[in-house]
Protein backbone atom coordinates (compact mmCIF):
# COMPACT_ATOMS: atom_id res chain seq x y z
CA UNK A 1 0.00 0.00 0.00
CA UNK A 2 1.69 3.57 -0.90
CA UNK A 3 1.78 6.02 1.01
CA UNK A 4 -0.21 8.63 -1.67
CA UNK A 5 -2.90 6.08 -1.07
CA UNK A 6 -2.65 6.20 2.88
CA UNK A 7 -2.65 9.71 2.80
CA UNK A 8 -5.49 10.08 0.37
CA UNK A 9 -7.83 8.10 2.69
CA UNK A 10 -6.81 9.88 5.59
CA UNK A 11 -8.03 13.26 4.10
CA UNK A 12 -10.81 11.64 3.03
CA UNK A 13 -11.89 10.39 6.17
CA UNK A 14 -11.13 13.79 7.47
CA UNK A 15 -12.63 15.98 4.97
CA UNK A 16 -15.98 13.76 5.70
CA UNK A 17 -15.79 14.17 9.61
CA UNK A 18 -15.12 17.73 8.77
CA UNK A 19 -18.22 17.74 6.88
CA UNK A 20 -20.54 15.49 8.52
CA UNK A 21 -19.27 17.11 12.51
CA UNK A 22 -20.31 20.53 10.95
CA UNK A 23 -23.74 19.29 10.49
CA UNK A 24 -23.87 17.74 13.83
CA UNK A 25 -22.27 21.07 15.65
CA UNK A 26 -25.20 23.23 13.93
CA UNK A 27 -28.21 20.74 14.27
CA UNK A 28 -27.16 19.44 17.88
CA UNK A 29 -25.62 22.69 19.24
CA UNK A 30 -25.94 25.87 17.65
CA UNK A 31 -29.37 25.74 16.52
CA UNK A 32 -30.93 24.33 19.81
CA UNK A 33 -28.58 27.42 21.35
CA UNK A 34 -29.74 29.97 19.52
CA UNK A 35 -33.19 29.09 20.22
CA UNK A 36 -32.79 29.00 23.71
CA UNK A 37 -31.30 32.40 23.95
CA UNK A 38 -31.63 35.87 21.98
CA UNK A 39 -34.22 37.08 20.05
CA UNK A 40 -35.51 36.42 16.03
CA UNK A 41 -32.88 39.18 15.25
CA UNK A 42 -30.05 38.30 17.30
CA UNK A 43 -30.53 34.84 16.36
CA UNK A 44 -30.65 35.22 12.62
CA UNK A 45 -27.35 37.30 12.67
CA UNK A 46 -25.79 34.77 14.50
CA UNK A 47 -27.01 31.63 12.11
CA UNK A 48 -25.81 33.97 8.79
CA UNK A 49 -22.14 34.75 10.27
CA UNK A 50 -22.22 31.17 11.25
CA UNK A 51 -23.01 29.66 8.49
CA UNK A 52 -21.34 31.90 5.51
CA UNK A 53 -18.06 30.28 8.01
CA UNK A 54 -19.48 26.87 8.27
CA UNK A 55 -20.74 27.09 4.23
CA UNK A 56 -17.08 27.59 3.82
CA UNK A 57 -15.66 24.73 4.88
CA UNK A 58 -18.21 22.22 4.08
CA UNK A 59 -17.76 23.32 0.45
CA UNK A 60 -14.00 22.70 1.07
CA UNK A 61 -14.81 19.52 2.36
CA UNK A 62 -16.59 18.16 -0.58
CA UNK A 63 -13.81 19.34 -2.94
CA UNK A 64 -11.05 17.93 -1.00
CA UNK A 65 -13.61 14.51 -0.85
CA UNK A 66 -13.60 14.85 -4.63
CA UNK A 67 -10.09 14.45 -5.23
CA UNK A 68 -9.27 11.93 -2.77
CA UNK A 69 -12.03 9.69 -3.68
CA UNK A 70 -10.52 9.67 -7.34
CA UNK A 71 -7.26 9.42 -5.85
CA UNK A 72 -8.27 6.12 -3.73
CA UNK A 73 -10.35 4.88 -6.84
CA UNK A 74 -7.02 5.02 -9.01
CA UNK A 75 -4.82 3.98 -6.27
CA UNK A 76 -7.53 0.31 -6.21
CA UNK A 77 -6.82 0.29 -9.82
CA UNK A 78 -9.54 2.02 -11.78
CA UNK A 79 -9.04 3.89 -14.38
CA UNK A 80 -11.36 6.09 -16.68
CA UNK A 81 -11.99 3.43 -19.14
CA UNK A 82 -13.51 1.61 -16.07
CA UNK A 83 -16.43 4.59 -15.72
CA UNK A 84 -18.35 3.20 -18.50
CA UNK A 85 -17.69 -0.54 -16.87
CA UNK A 86 -16.33 -2.32 -14.07
CA UNK A 87 -16.05 0.72 -11.71
CA UNK A 88 -20.05 0.38 -11.59
CA UNK A 89 -20.17 -3.68 -11.51
CA UNK A 90 -20.38 -6.36 -8.49
CA UNK A 91 -20.22 -5.55 -5.23
CA UNK A 92 -18.15 -2.91 -5.08
CA UNK A 93 -20.05 -1.16 -7.84
CA UNK A 94 -23.38 -1.57 -6.11
CA UNK A 95 -22.06 -0.05 -3.29
CA UNK A 96 -20.29 2.69 -5.07
CA UNK A 97 -23.05 3.22 -7.23
CA UNK A 98 -25.24 4.24 -3.90
CA UNK A 99 -22.94 6.05 -2.62
CA UNK A 100 -22.48 8.46 -5.51
CA UNK A 101 -26.21 8.80 -6.25
CA UNK A 102 -26.61 9.48 -2.31
CA UNK A 103 -23.91 12.16 -2.90
CA UNK A 104 -25.13 14.06 -5.78
CA UNK A 105 -28.35 13.96 -3.87
CA UNK A 106 -26.41 15.87 -1.18
CA UNK A 107 -24.67 18.37 -3.26
CA UNK A 108 -27.83 19.57 -4.86
CA UNK A 109 -29.56 20.13 -1.79
CA UNK A 110 -26.71 21.60 -0.19
CA UNK A 111 -26.30 23.43 -3.27
CA UNK A 112 -30.15 25.10 -2.72
CA UNK A 113 -29.77 25.47 0.90
CA UNK A 114 -26.59 27.22 0.52
CA UNK A 115 -26.71 29.37 -2.38
CA UNK A 116 -30.55 30.04 -2.29
CA UNK A 117 -32.52 29.15 0.70
CA UNK A 118 -29.74 30.93 2.95
CA UNK A 119 -29.67 34.10 1.44
CA UNK A 120 -33.38 34.17 1.05
CA UNK A 121 -33.78 33.54 4.78
CA UNK A 122 -31.13 36.27 5.32
CA UNK A 123 -33.11 38.86 3.73
CA UNK A 124 -36.78 37.83 5.24
CA UNK A 125 -37.23 39.73 8.22
CA UNK A 126 -36.24 38.13 11.29
CA UNK A 127 -39.51 36.56 13.07
CA UNK A 128 -41.77 37.64 9.96
CA UNK A 129 -44.12 33.93 8.42
CA UNK A 130 -41.63 34.03 5.43
CA UNK A 131 -38.65 33.84 7.69
CA UNK A 132 -40.63 30.97 10.07
CA UNK A 133 -40.98 29.11 6.56
CA UNK A 134 -37.77 29.08 5.42
CA UNK A 135 -36.07 28.39 8.68
CA UNK A 136 -38.12 25.29 8.85
CA UNK A 137 -37.13 24.42 5.10
CA UNK A 138 -33.70 24.55 6.06
CA UNK A 139 -33.85 22.76 9.13
CA UNK A 140 -35.84 19.72 7.07
CA UNK A 141 -33.53 20.16 4.82
CA UNK A 142 -30.33 20.03 7.18
CA UNK A 143 -31.99 16.84 9.23
CA UNK A 144 -32.43 15.01 5.40
CA UNK A 145 -28.78 15.98 4.53
CA UNK A 146 -27.68 14.58 7.89
CA UNK A 147 -29.71 11.14 7.42
CA UNK A 148 -28.23 11.05 3.48
CA UNK A 149 -24.61 11.75 5.27
CA UNK A 150 -25.02 8.50 7.38
CA UNK A 151 -25.97 6.14 4.41
CA UNK A 152 -23.30 7.53 2.91
CA UNK A 153 -20.20 6.92 5.90
CA UNK A 154 -22.26 3.29 5.83
CA UNK A 155 -21.77 2.51 2.16
CA UNK A 156 -18.26 4.33 2.55
CA UNK A 157 -17.85 1.12 4.98
CA UNK A 158 -19.12 -1.22 2.66
CA UNK A 159 -17.25 -0.18 0.14
CA UNK A 160 -13.64 -0.74 1.95
CA UNK A 161 -15.06 -4.28 3.08
CA UNK A 162 -15.89 -5.21 -0.47
CA UNK A 163 -19.35 -3.61 -1.02
CA UNK A 164 -22.39 -4.69 -1.20
CA UNK A 165 -24.25 -8.76 -1.41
Amino acid sequence: MGTLYLVSVWLHVLAAATWFGTMVFLAAVLVPTLRAHGDDALRSRLLAASGSRLRALGWTSFAVLAVTGTVNLVSRGYDLADLGGRLWWGPFGRAFTWKMVLVAVILVLSAFHDFRLGPRSARAVPGSPEALRLRRTASWMGRLNLLLGLAVIYLAVMLVRGGMP
